[in-house]
């Protein structure tokens, strides 16, 4: 053989093995980003099972606060039914799951409020359970967010940073959205009855 078929073969062969790299690591973080959106889904599951249990300790103390348990009722039934899968994670659909999401904190904010109004139900110790739950499951919620930015983060990177945007446009991967508050999300809901 010639040197220089030695030299092309050479070159290919550390192409090739440079886009086989390329393309093994964007699956990897793809499969990371699906990960941590399943890990967020969960977490807003978690929330949404508890809520039927926070709603039956406070409508026992509160039965004439109906709207509000009504209320709470429509907005859980709306959560749980908004999933997105991995591959749909588009700015407009991230966009809508937070405001479903957004409506539900709004909702166990009024419900909470409730509580202050009933003396013995703040005194009663599975309110302050589930109160204790909802906040860590809050907590989760947060950290399981950051967690699927990050995830969205290393992934964009990757299928936007040359070389690999070469490899991303060939097999077809695209840009992620981000996890966003919803507009006015800086401002403490308002709870009043």
């Amino acid at each position: 053989m010639k040197k220089s078929t030695i030299i092309v073969i050479a070159i290919l062969a550390v192409v090739v093995i440079w886009a086989i790299s390329a393309y093994n690591g964007m699956v990897t973080l793809e499969e990371s980003v699906s990960k941590a959106w399943s890990d967020v889904e969960t977490t807003y599951q978690r929330r949404a099972d508890l809520i039927p249990n926070l709603v039956n300790t406070v409508k026992g103390y509160a039965t004439h606060e109906s709207n509000t348990f009504q209320e709470v009722a429509a907005v859980r039934a709306k959560a749980t039914q908004m999933t997105i899968p991995a591959e749909e994670l588009t700015e407009e659909n991230m966009r809508k799951f937070s405001q479903t999401m957004g409506e539900m904190n709004s909702a166990l904010s009024r419900l909470i409020a409730i509580s202050e109004s009933y003396p013995e139900l703040k005194a009663s110790e599975n309110f302050s359970e589930l109160q204790a739950q909802i906040e860590g499951t809050e907590n989760r919620i947060n950290e399981a967010r950051k967690k699927y930015n990050a995830s969205v983060k290393d992934y964009n990177i990757a299928v936007r940073r040359f070389p690999g945007n070469i490899i991303a446009g060939i097999f077809g991967f695209h840009k992620k959205a981000e996890f966003k508050s919803n507009e006015g999300a800086e401002i403490a809901p308002e709870v009043s009855f």
